[in-house]
């Protein structure tokens, strides 16, 4: 494709019509940022030069000028020097922060929309790689003004209150807090846009792992079973692929389908014989697509990243999925289902991800112990069993090993098994109460309670009377 596109001649500095940059920007970046090319869609009805401006894209340059309807001579041949518009800056990651609404929202259309979706992703020029990382919609976040809560609901609050950035600005915001990456731009994705970008594009192609019932938007649309192999989605169809939620795995299990439908999406439009179509259909894409998007990249730099895009190896894209690995399952204080994460484990993934990326908060150092007394949670100890000295020890014992243990007590009823309570979110201090008492996952509970007494409640069972390392 660079090959291709060194023949152009056009000094883009003097050919600055918004339909070729959209063109460059198709081309280019929608290959990692592909609903960002939404954006430059819009500009192709507002070119002067309409549509016959992107002629010198087909095949080998036209030897006459092009002209506008009024006369004036848009790209001369004789004139212009073929060059592609300088890259990105060389030296600077760009991040960008994709979101999908919910479509339980965006239906009712009465009032502001909670994220479905959040994908961020990311270019560096340095080392000519690409990544996107996606983030669950239940995940437990500090949203900043606000109370914690699921990170969700953080674009809800920015649209509700009328922040400055709106709620596309308090979703960067809590990303950026809770990922402790810079982000750079966003953008905000509509549902009707997306199903129409890609049936122009002719469909994606999907290799489809295990049979699936997917549910097309729409009141009249029936389900449909989808069977495992390669075939080619169409628009709404491939929405219902992403957005399901009905399988083993569940929005863990969706966001893997979501990055699948991305890199189909851009093996289409890489695909060289996409061209002549898509210059057939820039008149309908900017009339279907100019209110698909809302994001505030310019259009500058989407040329710049388009160029440095191009140059990125599909095999040289990261993937991560924060799911049941970097995330323990936990309850709201009203009653929900939420995702707390792990941050070292996230911190990591991310690394690996965004390695060179400026990263606001570096994976914790220490020792498990270590890690615990910079949190310097407050501890309740409780006892279950019959012992009469049980707590007591246990609380000496801990103590000394440098824990914050506030209270001693007794359980309200017996505990066969040791059971801990974590109410604000302390997970150095959860691991290493886990290696001390030997515990498992089904032994941790989550509930969280910012007016909570104290930060873990232990519940002493008789697993620890019977078997503990206490002197």
């Amino acid at each position: 494709m660079l090959k291709w596109l060194s023949k152009l001649t056009i000094e883009l500095d003097q050919f600055r019509r918004p339909v070729v940059m959209m063109l460059i920007f198709f081309l280019g970046f929608a290959g990692i940022l592909v609903p960002s090319s939404y954006l430059v869609m819009r500009n192709v009805g507002a070119s002067e030069g309409g549509i016959f401006s992107l002629l010198p894209f087909i095949g080998q340059l036209q030897p006459a000028p092009i002209v506008a309807a009024d006369g004036t001579i848009i790209f001369d041949p004789g004139l212009a020097a073929l060059s592609l518009p300088d890259p990105w800056d060389g030296s600077s990651r760009v991040t960008i922060l994709i979101m999908g609404l919910d479509f339980r929202d965006w239906q009712a259309g009465d009032g502001p929309s909670r994220t479905d979706t959040m994908i961020l992703l990311t270019i560096d020029p340095l080392t000519k790689t690409g990544g996107m990382l996606s983030i669950p919609r239940d995940l437990w976040a500090n949203i900043p003004g606000f109370d914690p809560g699921k990170i969700n609901t953080a674009y809800f609050l920015g649209e509700a209150y009328r922040l400055p950035g709106g709620g596309p600005g308090l979703a960067m915001r809590t990303v950026e807090q809770t990922l402790g990456v810079p982000i750079d731009y966003y953008a905000q994705i509509d549902f009707q846009a997306f199903i129409d970008f890609i049936d122009i594009i002719g469909g994606v192609k999907i290799d489809i792992p295990e049979a699936i019932t997917i549910d097309p938007i729409g009141f009249d649309q029936p389900k449909k079973n989808l069977k495992p192999g390669v075939q080619v989605l169409p628009g709404d169809l491939a929405l219902a692929y992403a957005r399901s939620r009905s399988t083993p795995g569940g929005d863990f299990a969706r966001a893997a389908r979501q990055q699948q439908v991305i890199d189909g999406i851009r093996n289409q439009i890489f695909k060289f014989d996409m061209l002549p179509s898509l210059i057939a259909d820039a008149p309908s894409l900017y009339e279907t697509l100019i209110g698909g998007i809302n994001t505030n990249l310019p259009l500058d730099d989407a040329i710049k990243l388009a160029v440095l895009a191009m140059q990125i190896d599909p095999e040289d894209i990261k993937r991560g999925i924060i799911d049941e690995s970097y995330v323990t399952f936990g309850r709201s204080p009203d009653d929900l289902s939420i995702l707390l994460p792990i941050p070292d484990r996230i911190r990591t993934l991310r690394d690996e991800i965004f390695a060179s990326a400026g990263v606001l908060a570096p994976v914790t150092p220490g020792t498990t112990q270590e890690r615990m007394l910079l949190e310097a949670a407050s501890i309740s100890i409780l006892d279950g069993t019959a012992s009469f000295d049980l707590g007591t020890d246990t609380s000496n014992y801990i103590t000394a090993l440098g824990a914050n243990i506030i209270n001693v007590g007794v359980a309200e009823r017996a505990y066969l098994q040791t059971t801990i309570i974590d109410y604000t979110g302390n997970p150095f201090t959860l691991q290493f109460l886990i290696e001390m008492f030997g515990l498992t996952a089904f032994n941790i509970r989550h509930e969280y309670n910012p007016t909570s007494p104290v930060d873990i409640e232990i519940k002493l069972g008789s697993d620890w009377l019977n078997n503990n390392p206490m002197p």
